[in-house]
């Protein structure tokens, strides 16, 4: 048993002393109680916190008010950069802008550019069109012709076929006889202007009249058709001018225009006279 006690009192812890701590809810008295015997104001340790505390409080106000500067920098910073995207999509806008209403007028253009082709296209297709009808009537035309002359033909036989390749053959001769008329109504002309004229000699006209009788005794045509002496009734008998002030030349005369229509209707004549004679001498057997 005393050796059991003594194990027991061994292994027996010793009662806690009593350990001051800092309380946290009492500030103003900051747990740290005066010293007995060291004054009414207490020991050193009155004043122990009193400088970490204003060190914290100085190093706080330090802090807030970097803070306070480098909140300030940022806000100023963000500002000034949200400020220049503002402007740089202002000026983008407007670049946009500006380059889409370019765009548009461009395409505009573009488009009545491609208006105007196609009222051009529409125009010449209705012309085309147009031309191409009056071209089928033409042709229709000219075929019915030539059904009708088919007809005509197969009607006629082969007399009215051989009459009609007949005049065909006495176009030239036609053709030359007219030109040489046009000539001689040019120096027709000519005669009578130097016969009215108070300025040309006489001389000039008879130079001209001896040309004309030359050429017409010369020339074929001239010689069927029976000019020279129509030719010389002229010379005797056309006396007529137009007025003084006249600067027409065709004014002049009046039997030469006759004889000259006479002519014409003669070359006509003549014409079918030639090809009824060609025809004769083809074809005996046809009256």
């Amino acid at each position: 048993m005393g050796r059991l006690k003594e194990e027991t009192s061994f292994w027996a812890f010793p009662p806690p002393k009593t350990i001051s701590m800092n309380n946290l809810n009492d500030p103003p008295g900051w747990n740290i109680r005066p010293v007995p015997n060291q004054g009414p104001d207490g020991g050193k340790w009155n004043y122990a916190l009193l400088v970490p505390m204003l060190g914290l409080a100085a190093f706080r106000w330090i802090w807030t008010r970097e803070s306070q500067r480098q909140i300030e920098e940022a806000k100023s910073k963000f500002e000034g950069d949200v400020a220049a995207i503002g402007k740089d999509l202002d000026l983008k806008y407007k670049d946009t802008l500006t380059e889409n209403r370019r765009t548009a007028a461009l395409l505009e253009l573009e488009l009545e550019k491609a208006r105007q082709r196609v009222e051009g296209y529409k125009r010449a297709l209705a012309s085309q069109s147009q031309h191409l009808m009056e071209e089928r009537k033409q042709l229709q035309k000219e075929r019915d012709d030539l059904e009708e002359e088919k007809k005509h033909a197969l009607q006629t036989g082969a007399a009215g076929l051989a009459l009609h390749a007949a005049l065909q053959q006495e176009e030239k001769w036609q053709q030359r006889a007219e030109v040489f008329l046009q000539d001689v109504e040019q120096q027709l002309v000519e005669r009578q202007n130097a016969f009215c004229s108070l300025l040309l000699p006489r001389d000039r006209r008879r130079e001209i009249e001896k040309d004309l009788l030359l050429r017409v005794a010369k020339d074929p045509a001239a010689a069927e058709l029976g000019l020279e002496d129509d030719i010389k009734d002229i010379f005797k008998n056309e006396r007529h001018c137009a007025d003084m002030l006249n600067m027409d030349r065709r004014k002049n005369g009046k039997l030469m225009w006759l004889y000259l229509k006479y002519w014409r209707l003669q070359v006509t004549l003549q014409k079918h006279t030639r090809a009824e004679d060609r025809l004769k001498g083809s074809l005996p057997d046809v009256k």
